[in-house]
């Protein structure tokens, strides 16, 4: 059973859980539950569960909490009704609506995924401690895994615990608490104290004013009051006259850079602030100098160690690696000459 999860690991090590493809020609049913299967876990996991009973470590702290596939059936919860679902989301609830983020046949491709495999099939879906993964050898860990699903609290008393116990619980604490958490404790103390020990950043303080992209046409956006002041860097640039590869650079950019690199291409936006090291900010001359369209290619294509930017060569064909890297020279930065 998956508690919790090294998610940023997970996404770059685990067999089917890359980003998938966009405009994905998938058109035997085998093809679209793998399709269903990979956007599943790059996308739904967190909340959901590998298995799609909503048993990990964020579903703990969501109220409502995620839905658990394997306790309704298809004729419960109708296939209309989670399209709906997983394109707009569900008001009061932590289910965000993907229309923006996925096509309209990756929708209907992990729709379907959900109902055959949770709903009717009972399946147990992908396991995150494989070797595969970086777990070879996962028994090891047996004697923490009470401790992992909750079956032992983690706060028993140690004179409470048998010595096996004791030992796993070491373990535990010494080698699976970081994703896991607590896992399960009698006693849940005191809520965290919310305080903005972080907040506000990009040199924002109260009473700040920051003028929109069209300032004659819209009012100043207080920093304190308004959304956020990262939501002004999720605004794509509005261009035209684009190419064809520019264009479908675009859309590839925001369904899938612009999580880091805000939409902007400054990396201001919430995600990105907070990232360490920041993310490349694509507009900046400094952080662009010396930045070459064959350059930025083999950057997109092979990441950069020692950064959170992955490598894409085995998510992007070559023709999409070149057409970002098109959007980028044409809408942040001109590109130099290689």
């Amino acid at each position: 059973m998956l508690v919790g999860g090294c998610h940023e690991r997970e996404q770059q090590g685990a067999k089917g859980a890359q980003a998938p493809r966009q405009n994905p020609a998938a058109s035997s049913a085998g093809e679209k539950l793998d399709l269903g299967r990979r956007i599943y876990n790059f996308r739904c996991y967190y909340c959901h569960g590998y298995s799609g009973d909503a048993r990990t470590l964020a579903a703990t702290y969501l109220n409502p909490k995620p839905l658990d596939f394997t306790r309704v059936s298809p004729d419960q919860l109708g296939r209309e009704r989670m399209l709906l679902a997983i394109q707009s989301g569900k008001p009061g609830t932590a289910m965000k609506g993907f229309a923006g983020i996925l096509q309209p046949q990756e929708i209907a491709a992990v729709t379907d995924f959900v109902r055959q495999e949770f709903m009717v099939a009972k399946a147990q879906n992908t396991l995150y401690h494989t070797a595969a993964n970086g777990w070879p050898n996962h028994e090891r860990y047996a004697a923490a895994f009470p401790f992992a699903t909750g079956k032992v609290p983690l706060d028993t008393p140690w004179e409470q615990l048998a010595p096996q116990q004791a030992a796993g619980k070491r373990l535990f604490l010494a080698a699976c608490v970081s994703c896991h958490d607590r896992a399960h404790v009698d006693n849940e103390g005191l809520p965290w104290e919310t305080r903005p020990l972080s907040y506000p950043r990009n040199h924002f303080s109260p009473g700040d004013n920051y003028s929109t992209p069209d300032a004659k046409s819209s009012p100043p956006v207080d920093a304190m009051t308004s959304a956020s002041p990262y939501l002004l860097h999720d605004r794509p640039p509005r261009l035209s006259g684009l190419t064809a590869a520019e264009r479908r650079g675009e859309t590839l950019y925001q369904q899938n850079c612009a999580f880091c690199h805000a939409a902007d291409g400054t990396a201001r936006n919430w995600i990105g602030s907070f990232m360490e090291p920041h993310p490349r900010d694509l507009t900046s001359s400094a952080a662009m100098s010396g930045m070459t369209k064959a350059r930025l290619e083999r950057v997109i294509r092979e990441g950069l160690p020692g950064t959170s930017m992955p490598a894409w060569e085995s998510v992007l064909p070559e023709p999409d690696v070149k057409a970002v890297a098109a959007y980028v020279g044409r809408a942040f930065h001109p590109l130099g000459k290689d």
